[in-house]
């Protein structure tokens, strides 16, 4: 039985809409389109179908030995929030290549993160898990993963 919430599965056996969304994905941010809409229509899907998948399917890259992914969640604003949350990347062996955090409003900070996972020592979906057990962060999410 499987320790994590994520797969790596042969995309000869899934729906092409799968596919389809990442093409439309990848459409849209090398800027080959100008906006969704556009990209959708190139891509031959609806945009209920983008959006229903567009935060869970990705594409694998094998080309480089970097893995990257991107990390968003909801911090208390209380002191020491954000250097709890980069210390359990660093401890998981994630080294972190860029920090967003916006201004805390309604005492919440909202934070994005891309990280370096080719060293981690657990499963991506469990690293998530943790962030989000950490007193404090709220909503962790796996945006992308490269």
């Amino acid at each position: 039985m499987s320790s994590g919430k994520y797969l790596l599965v042969d995309k000869t056996i899934l729906p092409p809409c799968y596919e389809k969304v990442v093409e439309a994905r990848a459409l849209i941010s090398s800027g080959q389109v100008k906006d969704i809409s556009e990209a959708v229509k190139r891509a031959g899907i609806s945009r209920s179908t983008y959006y229903k998948y567009k935060d869970y399917v990705f594409a694998l890259n094998t080309d480089t030995e970097c893995r990257k992914a991107v990390i968003t969640f909801t911090l208390s604003h209380k002191t020491g929030m954000l250097g709890e949350v980069l210390k359990k990347l660093s401890d998981s062996g994630a080294n972190i290549l860029t920090i967003t955090q916006n201004l805390p409003i309604n005492s919440k900070a909202h934070v994005v993160t891309s990280i370096d996972i080719s060293l981690i020592k657990c499963d991506v979906g469990d690293l998530i898990t943790e962030m989000n057990e950490i007193p404090g962060v709220s909503n962790a999410r796996l945006v992308a993963i490269e």
